[in-house]
């Protein structure tokens, strides 16, 4: 049984490797024109700061799982030791945190910039929206620091409780000692988790009730009107996000059900479209933003001629 499990834990690496080294160059890709596009302009709007805070944090996240899933299976023993098991941890929470409240701050901005309502409260968010951006990036980091925070002294006390790290094998059965002993990093997660998924969730309602409205609008005026595509643009976008993270955010819960199970192989599964996730959505996230889509095909173009 031990040997299926490294047989299974060995072929996960392998395959986390190529999810987690094609989803940093697609990240890289986002950061550097952005970075480009700064240095030209010397500013950046707020849909393109979000863009690159996300792509960061997507970056170093991947970097670090890969990392994680490469040393649990092939070196254990040099990831459990004191203080490295406690690090790497808590980076992997921050950026992990840091990537799902920034993508669904991008989710909510999208929502308020494009969605049409009269709500005083609504239009004032509108009008003040690159200057509530900043906040929203700054509150999401803060949080993510926080639960990160936690989630060391969490693993530091489990440590401390002598629980044998070298024996477990790999690093998936190290979360399962630590969510057998604090019931505080489930509620963390579960809040984390539920906290930007229901952001994804009220932003994809208002804005398809923004579009419904608009349309019926249109037809009775029997005009065309250049914020529908935008409105259209936007809400692919954003369903495309909510199919996603709905699906991501029922892996992470799975994720904690069959940790307590002690279910290696099911666990080791669903990492795999974890790890996918950051790469994909940004890939779908460069599509629906002409900018990146143009630079994407430019270089494409230019690999081809070659």
């Amino acid at each position: 049984q031990q040997s299926n499990v490294t047989s299974y834990g060995a072929t996960a690496v392998a395959i986390i490797t190529l999810e987690a080294f094609a989803g940093m160059w697609i990240n890289t890709f986002i950061v550097c024109v952005l970075c480009i596009a700064w240095v030209q302009k010397k500013t950046l709007n707020s849909n393109e700061k979000i863009l690159l805070l996300l792509g960061c944090c997507r970056f170093w996240y991947l970097c670090i799982s890969w990392i994680i899933s490469f040393l649990s299976i092939i070196y254990p023993n040099h990831l459990y030791v004191h203080p490295i098991i406690q690090l790497v941890v808590s980076f992997q929470t921050f950026f992990n945190y840091s990537n799902l409240w920034i993508s669904a701050s991008l989710c909510v901005f999208y929502c308020i910039k494009i969605a049409n309502f009269r709500n005083r409260f609504f239009i004032y968010l509108k009008v003040k929206t690159d200057r509530i951006v900043p906040w929203l990036l700054s509150g999401s980091g803060i949080l993510a620091l926080a639960v990160s925070i936690v989630i060391y002294d969490l693993t530091e006390t489990v440590q401390s409780n002598n629980l044998n790290f070298t024996c477990l094998g790999n690093f998936w059965e190290v979360g399962v000692r630590m969510e057998k002993h604090f019931f505080s990093s489930f509620f963390l997660m579960g809040f984390g988790y539920a906290a930007s998924f229901m952001a994804v969730i009220f932003s994809a309602v208002f804005l398809l009730f923004s579009l419904w409205r608009h349309k019926c609008k249109m037809q009775t005026n029997s005009m065309k009107n250049l914020s529908m595509d935008a409105h259209i643009r936007a809400m692919k976008s954003i369903l495309s996000f909510l199919v996603m993270y709905s699906i991501n955010f029922v892996c992470l819960i799975l994720t904690i059900i069959y940790a307590k199970r002690n279910e290696n192989t099911m666990t080791l599964l669903i990492s795999l479209y974890l790890n996918a996730f950051p790469g994909v959505h940004s890939l779908i996230l460069i599509f629906s933003n002409p900018k990146l889509e143009k630079a994407l095909l430019k270089i494409l173009s230019c690999v081809k001629c070659k």
